[in-house]
């Protein structure tokens, strides 16, 4: 370790053995009682609950845009828990993700070495060896509509928006290893999407007749962007579109209070740092995240508390306040 003086507020500053770790912000605290935390507090507004809304009623998907940060993915939870539609169901796209990833997937060779070393030569239940998929879940778990979110779909291959036209028109698609099945076989059970470990499909799977999976209740689907990427107008055509803007001022000291906590004193004791980052992201034209303020204001708020100042207060904002354009 090199020769530098510790400061007061480091946890890393040398050959010191961890006793205890400081309480993490409130929105790094995690759970397994939760899905998810940040949505908690999460405010729409008007525009926000407006086009949910209409996305409910006309069963259509919801097409979110907007800038890193901006409260995309807590909208989605948010809607999924105040409404009680159970646990979101996500599937976060990279330029990989094909249809057949979302709906389900099949294990083949599994089945086939299984087959080999306990069936005797006979092919085993295949509802064993399929899985479906966020997607198709959303789909085929019909009761009450699922919460799909389908995240950063920008990042998909040019054919994904387009490959998901039919399945979002007709409400069903086709399990092809089933539809092949004798008649005898028409009924399989699979289980569904982040399925417990001990789950069984014959058990706790789901009835698909035929191969084929068709909702009921189609779900409330939320596509999020980020903006890197135009949509091909057929895609388009069948969204409803949301655009989520920066918070401003206002916006900003609700989400502060809600997640530390504030009061108007500390509030006030705040306000030249929330001017600054108003100012990078509007005059200087920096793209910066909410979380990137609270993460400065928790730092900040313990700062003021102690006797002892961060001796560079400046340069760790600049650290944290990092644009997302640059």
């Amino acid at each position: 370790m090199t020769d530098i003086e510790p400061q007061h507020w480091w946890i890393f500053r040398g050959p010191k053995p961890l006793k205890e770790l400081p309480e993490a912000p409130p929105w790094r605290r995690f759970s397994q009682a939760t899905d998810r935390g940040d949505d908690e507090h999460f405010e729409a507004d008007a525009k926000e609950i407006e086009l949910v809304n209409a996305a409910l009623y006309l069963r259509r998907p919801l097409l979110v845009t907007g800038k890193p940060g901006v409260g995309k993915t807590s909208l989605t939870y948010a809607v999924a828990r105040e409404l009680g539609l159970g646990k979101v169901l996500r599937w976060s796209i990279t330029t990989q993700s094909t249809l057949r990833d979302g709906l389900y997937r099949y294990d083949a060779i599994a089945r086939l070495q299984d087959t080999s070393l306990e069936g005797g030569g006979k092919p085993l239940p295949i509802g064993n060896y399929l899985r479906l998929g966020p997607l198709g879940t959303a789909f085929a778990e019909s009761d009450q509509p699922r919460v799909l979110l389908i995240d950063e779909i920008d990042k998909s291959d040019i054919d994904l928006p387009n490959d998901l036209l039919h399945i979002f028109e007709e409400g069903e698609f086709e399990i092809p290893e089933l539809a092949r099945l004798p008649s005898e076989q028409s009924t399989v059970r699979i289980l569904p999407h982040n399925a417990p470990s001990d789950a069984d499909a014959e058990r706790d799977g789901i009835a698909i007749e035929r191969g084929k999976v068709r909702c009921r209740e189609f779900p409330l689907v939320v596509m999020t962007s980020n903006g890197e990427r135009e949509f091909p107008p057929a895609f388009l055509r069948r969204c409803l579109h949301l655009k989520i803007d920066p918070p401003g001022r206002g916006k900003l000291v609700k989400i502060l209070c809600a997640h530390l906590d504030l009061g108007e004193e500390e509030i006030g004791r705040l306000d030249g740092l929330i001017a600054d980052f108003l100012k990078r992201r509007t005059e200087d034209k920096q793209d910066l995240a909410a979380d990137q303020l609270l993460n400065a204001v928790f730092l900040a708020l313990k700062d003021i508390d102690s006797e002892r100042r961060f001796p560079d207060r400046e340069a760790l904002v600049d650290a944290l306040w990092r644009p997302l354009n640059k």
